[in-house]
């Protein structure tokens, strides 16, 4: 098999772009220096100089799928455009295809999804980074939060620390959908689902 190589003694981003293949194809457990170094046509040895151990590969590989989130996210936000219902339904749909492109990402990229949250330990900080040329999907959530406030689409007082509940409710869908009791479901119940769950997170707001 060809293998990848690297230019300009560019190697740790090779090894990165390694990761990242491995992971898409097989999650965070896949996501180890051995292969990385075997797909970026490297020797094992040489991987250590950029990466200490495998846990710091990862890390930087689920900065990167973290940055792949966002930037699908970001995408997804940009085709929203003003409406008849002024900026409070703009406010509202912005909301909703933030969700859906949150679980579209976990349900094509199963493997990125989930290395973006699988840093570990001293690695893996409270809110994951993603890339400054990327936005980090937390960012982008309270950003329309903060937009839903400002039109008066949603009260001042319930603001504060909305993000953790609507997060955690898209969150927990995408888990069910790809790798729990719910990744058989026909589409058309899923779209359900995640309708509902959208729905559910307008109330609550």
């Amino acid at each position: 098999m060809q293998k990848r190589g690297y230019h300009h003694g560019n190697l740790r981003e090779a090894l990165v772009e390694a990761g990242l293949s491995l992971a898409r194809a097989g999650g965070p457990r896949s996501v180890v220096l051995r292969a990385a170094s075997r797909e970026a046509g490297v020797s094992h040895n040489a991987a250590y100089r950029h990466f200490e151990d495998r846990e710091a590969l990862l890390a930087a590989v689920s900065h990167r799928c973290m940055g792949r989130l966002g930037t699908l996210m970001d995408l997804r936000l940009a085709s929203v455009t003003e409406g008849t219902d002024g900026p409070q339904g703009w406010a509202w749909a912005r909301l909703d295809a933030l969700g859906r492109a949150y679980v579209e990402f976990a349900r094509t990229e199963p493997g990125w999804f989930q290395t973006a949250f699988s840093a570990t330990g001293s690695h893996a900080p409270l809110l994951p980074q993603a890339p400054e040329s990327a936005p980090h999907p937390f960012l982008l959530l309270a950003r329309c939060l903060d937009d839903l406030t400002e039109t008066g689409a949603v009260p001042a007082d319930r603001r504060h620390g909305s993000e953790y509940a609507a997060w955690s409710a898209v969150h927990g869908l995408s888990h069910l959908l790809i790798d729990g009791p719910l990744r058989d479901l026909p589409e058309e119940e899923v779209q359900l689902a995640l309708s509902t769950t959208l729905s559910v997170v307008s109330r609550g707001l």
